[in-house]
């Protein structure tokens, strides 16, 4: 069973990531964005966030789970 994501409070922790949108997103801030931390505590995770809350919180997900929700998905 892969391990529950952890989260942030605030996204705005996650310094220096580069958040992206899903090239299908229609620029109405529908959306979940995502970043990959390259350093600290967080190193090695996939953080998604609400792209209506830039600033609210962020799920913190190690690779193989995120594959495997997005393998659910399809």
């Amino acid at each position: 069973m892969p391990a529950m994501p952890r989260s942030v409070l605030s996204s705005t922790r996650l310094h220096g990531v580069r958040w992206q949108r899903s090239s299908r997103s229609t620029g109405m801030n529908n959306c979940v964005e995502t970043a990959r931390p390259g350093s600290g505590p967080w190193a090695g995770l996939l953080a998604v966030r609400d792209s209506k809350n830039t600033s609210g919180p962020a799920l913190l997900f190690a690779p193989a789970a995120w594959e495997g929700f997005i393998g659910a998905l399809r």
